[in-house]
């Protein structure tokens, strides 16, 4: 009985995929529940499995095509079996000899396409791989480990002729290299966002010297027992809450005529990653103490970097935190994250003059912006918001208050 393998509901805000690598070649049998491909997203890779057990009988979308969900990608035959290859007629002096037993061909390892390539350019095969990652996959260290070392320089010689200069356009060299699907995809979506958003930005700044005293205290002992750093976005995360509780409207989206006012707090964390920017999210932060919402964090940046995020991980978010100042940034106007309706961004802490007590003092001091969805969000209520998250982070003794 032949069975189609479909592409599965994306999840949240995803309407599309792309077809990444076949796991399996026509012909090849297939157990229940083990991969046959993988599909890109703008946001994750995932795999499609198979719902019964049997041979792969048919390909109908190869590597690069666009699919969405319900899509045929290809067919299965259940309960057959791939039919043993005829072993070759013995010659005369051999029809004696005992048959040597055939080796088996192990399964595919599971790995992302970008790991795939890295593999393959490194002349690894994945099956000689031990992996490391969740459920079994090989990730770029696993491969690095089996790559072979890189060959002595060679001797230097007299230098060859110049070899022919590069392609010229508008009067200089330059360098074409074509856009990744989720590139693309995340460019469409970021523009449309802005022409279907009315986002404004509103700016305030965040004396620092509490928040970064109470982490210089606790640091070791917190480190000690729960076996993560103490970072600030635990600070920035759980003022975040307590921010959305006092105005919900920033917890909300757009559906329709009907605005969404949401009584949970998933939130989402922007990690910048090599195929682009994601947001997995930091599910019920309102229930998780300071060292949980580390630990989590901690946990979905790695998944993010090892690109082994599922659906699960992005889904349901309702506010996301972006955190430039990791990379240095010291003012940003960050984006909305469809269908959010706020977002949070981070700057870089520098040590500047303000007035204290009618006095200059040196402080470390944090740029913080939000940009938010002016259709729902008044003006009045995203600076009180932002407000909020200001004097709990520069008292942070009242985040432990915070439920």
């Amino acid at each position: 009985m032949a069975i189609d393998i479909v592409v599965p509901p994306l999840g949240e805000s995803l309407v599309e995929a792309t077809v990444g690598s076949w796991l399996k070649k026509v012909g090849d049998p297939v157990k229940a529940g083990e991969p046959v491909l993988e599909l890109e997203t703008d946001k994750v890779n995932l795999e499609v499995a198979a719902d019964d057990s049997g041979v792969l009988a048919s390909i109908d979308q190869e590597a690069g095509s666009v699919v969405k969900p319900g899509d045929k990608l290809g067919s299965l035959e259940a309960g057959a079996s791939a039919p043993a290859p005829a072993p070759p007629a013995p010659a005369a002096h051999d029809a004696e000899r005992p048959a040597a037993a055939e080796p088996t061909d192990p399964s595919t390892p599971r790995a992302a396409p970008a790991v795939r390539r890295l593999a393959e350019s490194e002349g690894v095969r994945l099956g000689d791989v031990e992996p490391s990652g969740a459920r079994g996959r090989v990730l770029r260290d696993d491969v690095a480990k089996h790559a072979p070392p890189a060959p002595a320089p060679a001797p230097a010689r007299e230098p060859a002729a110049p070899a022919a200069p590069p392609a010229r356009e508008s009067g200089g060299p330059v360098e074409r290299v074509r856009l990744s699907r989720r590139r693309l995809t995340i460019a469409r979506r970021l523009v449309e966002t802005q022409h279907t958003a009315a986002m404004l930005t509103t700016f305030n700044e965040i004396d620092m010297t509490a928040a970064r005293e109470l982490r210089r205290r606790h640091q070791e002992a917190f480190l000690e027992r729960h076996g993560v750093r103490l970072g600030f976005m635990s600070f920035f995360t759980r003022a975040a809450v307590a921010a959305l509780k006092q105005f919900p409207r920033l917890n909300a989206e757009i559906v329709g005529d009907d605005m969404v006012l949401k009584r949970f707090y998933h939130i989402g964390i922007a990690v910048a990653t090599e195929g682009g920017l994601v947001v997995p999210v930091v599910r019920d932060a309102d229930r998780l103490s300071f060292y949980q919402i580390e630990a989590e964090i901690g946990r979905l940046a790695k998944r993010a970097r090892d690109n082994t995020l599922d659906l699960e991980d992005l889904a349901d978010g309702t506010f996301t935190i972006t955190n430039g100042g990791v990379f240095g940034s010291l003012f940003s106007t960050p984006i909305l994250n469809g269908p959010q309706v706020a977002i949070l961004g981070m700057h870089t802490i520098q040590e500047r003059p303000i007035a204290v007590a009618g006095e200059v003092a040196i402080r470390p001091m944090m740029y913080v912006a939000l940009s938010y969805d002016h259709r729902i969000v008044d003006g009045s209520e995203a600076v009180r918001f932002l407000a909020t998250i200001k004097n709990l982070v520069e008292n942070p003794e009242m985040l432990l208050l915070e439920g």
